[in-house]
Order: C-alpha cells, then sequence, then structure tokens
C-alpha cells in the first residue's frame, strides 16, 4: 500500500481550501498529499456567494459583486446597504480550476479519481480503502459526510437549506445588476420557511433560486413551479434557462467532532464546518481551513481541534425554533432586517461580534420562541 504524509477522503470546497491553504503557507513543501474523490471537479455544479469587506484573496475568481441588497416579506421592502462588506459571488468551477491549478504546479499533491469505501485509525498509521485499491497516511482529513449519524438522534435537530436554481436569460431587462435580492419571503411559505434568493449579473441575466430551511426536500417541479411564477411576477414571458444547479445542505449543531479521533478529523459538512443557521459555507470554511493548517504545525492530535463558542449555541437554538415552527423563520430574519443594522447582522453572521453587539442583534428577534427553545435546551443537555 502506497503511503502518504495526509490524505483527503473527499475534494469539496473544505478540502480543497485546506489543501490550498496548506500550499499557500509553504509549511508543507516536503510531505505528499493525497486527493480521492469520485468527482472530478470539471463542471459547475454550485455557486458560493458570501461577504467581506474591501478586497479579498479570491476577488480575482469573483463573478460578481453587489454593494447592495433586497430583503422583503409580504409586509415590506427594503434595501440593504452592506457597506463595510460586499456581497460576493464565485461560481465552484472557477474555484476549482484555481485550487486545481495553483496545487497542480506542486509535485507533492496528488488528486486520485476513486470512491472511498472506508477508513479507519489503527493509531500509528490511517488506512484507506477504495473500491480497486488501498492507502496508509499519518493524518486522514474527511469530508464525505454520512447523515446517517444526525439522523440516528433526537438531541440536535436536523434541517435542511435545499434548492434548486437556474441561470436564466431574459428578453426584456427587468433585473438591477446592482441591487442582489437576498432574502425575499413574500412567496407563499406553506408552513416552511421559503425565500427566493436573485443575483442577477446584468439587466437580462440572474440565477434564481427558491430556498427552503426545512426538514423535507420538495420534488423538483416544486421548486421550477416557484421560480417560473416569480419571474411571471417581474413581468417576464420571454427567457431562456442557461443553466441550472440544485442542493441541499445540512443544518444542524451535531457535535460531529466526537468522532474524531487521534489521526482522524472530520471537516467540511462532515465535521459541522457549514454555519448551522444560515447555511452560508464559504467565509466559515475560509477561517476554518486556516485555523486547521496552523494547528496541524503545532499539533498532533486531532481530537484537540475544536473548540465549541457562544455562536454554535445561538445557532443551536434557532434551529430548535425551526424545528419545532418551522414556519417562523420568516419572522425572525425580518426581526433582523427590517429595522437593524445590516452590516452588524453580517458582522454577527460571520462569528465576529462581542457580547454587546450580539445582545443588540438579538433585541430584535422575537422574544417568545427563543425563551420557550432555550428552556427546552436547558433540559435536553
Amino acid at each position: 500500500m502506497k503511503h502518504y504524509n495526509y490524505i483527503f477522503t473527499g475534494s469539496g470546497l473544505s478540502a480543497l481550501m485546506t489543501v490550498f491553504k496548506m500550499v499557500q503557507s509553504q509549511k508543507f513543501d516536503n510531505k505528499t498529499i493525497l486527493l480521492i474523490d469520485e468527482n472530478a471537479k470539471k463542471t459547475n455544479d454550485r455557486t458560493w456567494c458570501f461577504w467581506e469587506k474591501s478586497n479579498g484573496e479570491f476577488d480575482s475568481i469573483v463573478s460578481k459583486k453587489w454593494d447592495l441588497a433586497l430583503f422583503a416579506n409580504e409586509k415590506f421592502r427594503r434595501e440593504l446597504d452592506f457597506n463595510p462588506y460586499q456581497y460576493k459571488m464565485i461560481r465552484g468551477l472557477d474555484f476549482y480550476n484555481h485550487v486545481f491549478g495553483t496545487i497542480s504546479k506542486q509535485g507533492n499533491v496528488t488528486f486520485l479519481n476513486k470512491k472511498v469505501i472506508d477508513f479507519s485509525d489503527l493509531d500509528s498509521k490511517v488506512v484507506i480503502k477504495t473500491e480497486t485499491e488501498s492507502f496508509t497516511c499519518n493524518k486522514l482529513f474527511n469530508s464525505i459526510y454520512n447523515p446517517e449519524i444526525v439522523k440516528s438522534q433526537n438531541k440536535y435537530p436536523l434541517l435542511s437549506q435545499h434548492f434548486i436554481g437556474w441561470f436564466v436569460k431574459t428578453k426584456a431587462e427587468v433585473f438591477n445588476p446592482e441591487q442582489a435580492t437576498f432574502m425575499d419571503f413574500s412567496i407563499e411559505q406553506k408552513g416552511n420557511t421559503r425565500f427566493m434568493y436573485v443575483l442577477p449579473t446584468s439587466t437580462t441575466e440572474a440565477l434564481l433560486e427558491p430556498t427552503l430551511f426545512s426538514h423535507h426536500l420538495l420534488k423538483k417541479e416544486e421548486y421550477e413551479a416557484e421560480i417560473q411564477l416569480y419571474l411571471k411576477k417581474l413581468g417576464v414571458s420571454d427567457f431562456e434557462i442557461t443553466e441550472k444547479e440544485q442542493g441541499n445542505i445540512p443544518m444542524t449543531c451535531y457535535p460531529f467532532w466526537k468522532y474524531n479521533t487521534k489521526n482522524i478529523i472530520n471537516i467540511g459538512s462532515a465535521g459541522g464546518w457549514t454555519k448551522a443557521s444560515t447555511g452560508f459555507t464559504f467565509r466559515h470554511t475560509t477561517k476554518k481551513a486556516k485555523k486547521l493548517v496552523d494547528f496541524i504545525q503545532k499539533n498532533s492530535d486531532f481530537r484537540k481541534f475544536h473548540k465549541k463558542d457562544k455562536f454554535w449555541f445561538y445557532d443551536l437554538l434557532f434551529l430548535d425554533v425551526l424545528d419545532k415552527n418551522n414556519e417562523l423563520g420568516s419572522k425572525v430574519f425580518s426581526s433582523l432586517f427590517k429595522k437593524g443594522n445590516p452590516s452588524l447582522v453580517l458582522k454577527f453572521l460571520d462569528h465576529e461580534t462581542s457580547y454587546l453587539e450580539d445582545f443588540q442583534v438579538m433585541l430584535k428577534c422575537p422574544k417568545i420562541p427563543f425563551v420557550k427553545a432555550l428552556l427546552g435546551r436547558i433540559f435536553r443537555f
């Protein structure tokens, strides 16, 4: 069996970001690294959006930026000024090409297009099995998510952020390319948390995604009917679909880190790296990957990496609210954005606020659902 210093099972955002950070650090040039994934990452399978101040390290592959965004529900509409933040979009294929273009220049990094079927920590080494061969390594980074782990318990809720997106090109000029639609809750809620997400790239081009935070997925036709209805409300009758995407992001505060061993760490969705209350992934993964790369330069036991913080608990309470009353999402987000400071909310969602700022954000939220969630959570711990 061929041996590597580091092996990544799965090569999604978390794995690629971590390897990218390892290469950037130049601290691992003498270490052998293997990425194994059955997906060759040759298609544009997703779109990531995030906010950050001024210029960022991935600006060269950002396909669109917005300074303004729209928030709406059935009763009000508000234009949000994100200053000092910009809202940014990166297409999945652009990110893959950027990262693989960088790591392909490294003689110590290898990509293998195979399916991983098993791995185990033998203390002195880790063994990884694919359908055709096996490998060993000193440290394993696993990003293959197993939903059954979360579904088999009821202490920590599991919801999904799920959507189907259409990239459309319209004959008429109907979009404002200077303003993204961050959340539009004016669409029919049907007992769930549902909103339309619109990313316009020109006056005639945009990505539209009906998005849900809920327990169950919809039929494909239901998402697509919602897009058609929304376009009709915009006055669009003549359009073409240039591309499609779909996603299902787990939203949970389940403690995946308890499955970390000395030599195996779970990352990405498999490690709880997704922002549990919103599904936003890119910025959180960037931060986590940097911390992990710094960690492995000084530590050899992955069980010491994870640290629970206040934001984990905030997210848990929000998921408890949506778990019991899934229709309350519109009310919660509307309370934050109707009169609140948009940049402070974004700072809060980025886990960068002080306790005083946390309190300022929380004061905007409906009190009774969260008090009930807090009392219920005390008895579940």
